[in-house]
């Protein structure tokens, strides 16, 4: 309710013309009975309630999705990011930018939150060049830009990736993190290291470029170690009978197994983003 409250005032502030979309991804708890009862009480709110918990990502392009506006603003309900910051983000956005994301110069999570949150940035940063490296889960977003969200449709979803690869006339402006008012946050340590596993694996090939330029190195290895074998046993430097035999054919074939990984590996990286959409 004090969400639905701050939002309103905020919002008013911009425009009489507005709606909140609110998605209740089956928290367990009695957030889908309060978003009827607003939306009963104020046809400015849209509630959609999930089949299941699908997840923070999945939930927002669901609601991207159903929303009408020319500008689509995204944030949690915990009120961790405060409504009172939309119309700075707004103000920015009309500047010429298709996407803002409010950050945080100092964060009110926990000091290990903090800390992986901060290593996995750092990694993202690393092997996924093209994406925004400062960004939250609030932000304003042009409506075209955001409905193109809605044509992804990885199991996996990552807005945030999804954005990087839409556009790259982003900005940014600094915002409170406040801490949260009412109960715990649903991220563990388990479900923050899935979702980061979940990225790598979907929008970073860095990994399968790892594998091909190891398995080009054990190739050209294999190749010197097979004539420095051939070269020893011809001098007489390797007298054991088929040691120089069988050790060529392990270091050789063996490079060559792995370059062709290598090979399948940039193939598979590609038919990862075609699988995903990538435009």
């Amino acid at each position: 309710e004090e969400l639905y409250r701050r939002l309103r005032v905020s919002l008013e502030e911009i425009t009489p013309d507005f709606e909140i979309i609110m998605v209740e991804d089956c928290g367990g708890d009695r957030s889908w009975q309060i978003i009827c009862e607003l939306a009963d009480n104020d046809s400015c709110v849209k509630g959609f309630q999930l089949s299941r918990n699908f997840g923070q990502h999945a939930a927002t392009i669901c609601g991207i999705s159903k929303a009408s506006g020319d500008w689509i603003v995204t944030i949690d309900d915990d009120l961790e990011q405060s409504p009172e910051d939309i119309p700075i983000l707004y103000a920015r956005a009309r500047e010429g930018f298709a996407l803002v994301y409010g950050v945080y110069p100092q964060r009110s999570h926990v000091w290990w939150r903090n800390m992986t949150s901060a290593v996995a940035r750092h990694l993202f940063r690393r092997a996924i060049p093209s994406l925004n490296f400062a960004y939250t889960s609030l932000r304003i977003i042009d409506r075209n830009i955001a409905k193109s969200l809605c044509d992804f449709d990885s199991p996996f979803p990552f807005i945030d990736g999804y954005l990087s690869w839409l556009t790259n006339n982003y900005t940014t402006v600094d915002v409170r993190h406040d801490t949260r008012a009412h109960g715990h946050s649903n991220y563990n340590f388990r479900k923050l290291f899935i979702h980061t596993m979940n990225i790598f694996v979907t929008f970073s090939d860095l990994p399968l470029k790892i594998a091909s330029w190891i398995g080009l190195g054990s190739f050209l290895i294999g190749i010197l170690g097979f004539g420095w074998i051939l070269l020893a046993r011809m001098l007489g430097g390797i007298t054991v009978s088929g040691f120089a035999s069988i050790m060529a054919a392990i270091i050789l074939f063996g490079g060559i197994q792995l370059l062709i990984l290598g090979i399948f590996g940039e193939y598979i990286g590609r038919m990862n983003f075609k699988s995903s959409k990538k435009p």
